[in-house]
């Protein structure tokens, strides 16, 4: 058995698909590709797919990462050029290379995720700096989500204003991900006063636990 892992983007023509969406989007890429898909054992199989963090409605993205498991060994160059030929419009292959079959599951892996969100308001690039500073240094940002309040400022590890112009300004925020401790950019606009609605979301890399480690 052989396991893939397909790093790839998911452009503007994909981001109101959601997470079951694409998931069942890989599925009909492969199968399209003529990969020897395996599948899981049970009453119940089902194709050995592992996607490795859900990206909301609306974002765009150039770093997402799917785990796929074939039945026999296929070489990197030839199933890449089958999946070229299969991937719908809005998804794009950056890199498909070999992953350690036995590994754990790619969800486990993803540790933090780095943002590019374009934010639209009136606020000059000085005053916009000035809250990123005093979000950064206060003690605690109390935020609800689900009707639960939580602290946001332990899920934000960077943050900043990487440049101004007509449209707005451009964040650059680096947010843990981890299981029950995930940081959305969406609460971030929010607590600096913008409008997350009028903002443009882009991730632009994952961080895995085995990447941090080396």
């Amino acid at each position: 058995m052989q396991r893939l892992r397909i790093t790839f983007s998911k452009t503007a023509a994909m981001k109101f698909s959601g997470h079951l969406d694409l998931h069942k989007t890989w599925e009909r890429t492969l199968r399209r590709a003529r990969l020897p898909l395996a599948y899981s054992e049970g009453f119940n199989p089902h194709p050995k797919i592992q996607l490795a963090a859900a990206l909301p409605l609306g974002f765009t993205s150039d770093c997402e990462i799917v785990d796929i498991w074939l039945e026999t060994s296929q070489p990197l160059a030839n199933a890449r050029a089958a999946l070229e030929r299969a991937v719908p419009p809005g998804i794009t292959l950056i890199e498909v290379a070999e992953a350690i079959e036995g590994g754990p599951a790619l969800q486990t892996q993803v540790v933090a995720a780095e943002y590019r969100v374009l934010v639209s308001t009136d606020l000059n690039p000085e005053a916009m700096d000035e809250r990123i500073a005093a979000l950064l240094a206060a003690p605690e940002i109390k935020r609800v989500r689900r009707n639960k309040e939580y602290d946001l400022r332990p899920l934000i590890e960077s943050l900043a204003r990487t440049e101004s112009d007509a449209l707005g300004h451009t964040l650059l925020m680096r947010l843990t991900a981890r299981e029950g401790a995930t940081g959305r950019p969406e609460e971030v606009v929010e607590a600096l006063g913008a409008e997350a609605a009028k903002a443009a979301f882009h991730r632009q890399k994952l961080f895995l636990a085995e990447t941090v480690a080396r």
